[in-house]
């Protein structure tokens, strides 16, 4: 006769528990989980068991490294601290070792949760991050990886982003999360593991003035979309979490959208500035500031998302975490192209008519030498028939 449900959480060496995971629906099975005096919540015994999981040869080592602004805040810092809690052995990065946010992740998480100083952009910081992880999953493998990578500090037309900008954004969002996850890969191969990457709706629909942003994140997913085909015969799961409006980070910052948008104009040349006029600039980041100012500060559901991509049995390939994406998705897939653009237009940023082309400034926009050749033309045609006129028109 087997024993009673609780009676089954044994201590083993090292500190460390058996803690059981059950599904009312899957089945069950036996994990190992790194922690001490480890209690398993409620939530944890609801998630579907891990297949293919023998006892002994997984340790849950998470790996939760989220570059730049890391853990510090948003949904990193959530995620960490919840995956704590849970037991999970969390390598944490920062990108300030003494930030409010890492010194908030030291005080409210166990010891075993370790925090790493890492910069997606720079090398050096991956190799050491991959350096110290190694020696501690390598008879194990690592179970997961969450890359968290986000970065955009440009609200403006394509035409107005600077192409800087476009590269900082691939050299975070894409380039810096493709070297981590291939550094890592050879460990989450051993652990037959699973990468959850966090990406944006923005990658997916053409958000006005989000074009270096949604260009990089359109890249990441698709690259994850790839890699999800072909680690499946390694037994690695990949999965996209792809988020609503949700207060993060410096999203609903007023002085900082007001400083990079001040940046932008002064760094745009003259003639771009008169085209487009520093009004219309001025709108659609006070559209996207008062946009911002609406959306979700609970963080949970994309939270909830992540951990059901690392421990289900069946993760899904993509998460929509967030009110109202099924309808946007719904917009996005199933009716025209014009009616998901005017939808986005109409609940997020409604560009006005740039300077040039309002009536009133038309005329201003005519250059000195073409007004002479039209006059010329009209001269040289008088009030003859305009075969020739047509002509001289076309063909200059």
């Amino acid at each position: 006769m087997r024993p009673p449900f609780w009676a089954r959480f044994s201590a083993v060496s090292g500190g460390e528990w058996l803690t059981y995971l059950s599904s009312t629906c899957r089945g069950r099975m036996w994990c190992r989980s790194s922690c001490h005096g480890f209690t398993p919540p409620p939530n944890l015994l609801l998630f579907r068991y891990l297949k293919r999981c023998p006892l002994g040869t997984l340790t849950l080592s998470l790996s939760l490294l989220w570059p730049l602004a890391g853990c510090d805040s948003g949904f990193g810092k959530q995620a960490a601290h919840h995956l704590d809690s849970m037991g999970f052995k969390v390598f944490a990065s920062v990108l300030d070792l003494e930030s409010a946010g890492a010194q908030e992740l030291r005080q409210r998480c166990s010891p075993s949760l370790t925090l790493l100083q890492m910069d997606l952009t720079k090398p050096e910081d991956i190799r050491k991050a991959q350096q110290l992880v190694q020696p501690q999953t390598a008879s194990t493998g690592l179970w997961g990886l969450v890359n968290n990578a986000g970065f955009d500090d440009t609200i403006a037309d394509a035409e107005l982003s600077p192409l800087c900008k476009f590269r900082t954004c691939m050299d975070v969002n894409f380039f810096g999360t493709l070297e981590l996850t291939k550094a890592l890969l050879p460990l989450l191969r051993s652990a037959r593991g699973r990468i959850v990457t966090v990406s944006s709706p923005a990658g997916d629909m053409p958000y006005p003035c989000l074009a270096a942003y949604g260009a990089s994140k359109a890249a990441l997913t698709l690259l994850m979309d790839t890699f999800r085909s072909e680690l499946e015969p390694w037994g690695v799961k990949v999965s996209v979490i792809l988020p609503g409006y949700f207060k993060t980070g410096t999203s609903c910052d007023h002085a900082y959208w007001h400083e990079k948008k001040e940046q932008l104009l002064a760094s745009l040349p003259a003639d771009l500035l008169q085209a487009y006029g520093e009004d219309y600039i001025h709108e659609i980041n006070k559209q996207f500031v008062k946009f911002m100012k609406t959306a979700n500060e609970d963080l949970s559901s994309v939270v909830n998302s992540i951990t059901d991509a690392l421990i289900s049995a069946s993760p899904a390939a993509r998460y929509y975490p967030g009110a109202g994406m099924w309808l946007i998705y719904f917009i996005h897939h199933y009716l025209p192209s014009v009616i998901r653009d005017l939808f986005l237009k109409t609940f997020f940023i409604n560009q006005k008519l740039p300077r040039a082309l309002q009536p009133k400034h038309q005329n201003a926009f005519h250059t000195p030498a073409q007004e002479p050749a039209l006059l010329d033309v009209t001269r040289d045609c008088g009030g003859r028939v305009s075969s020739r006129c047509s002509t001289d028109l076309f063909t200059g």
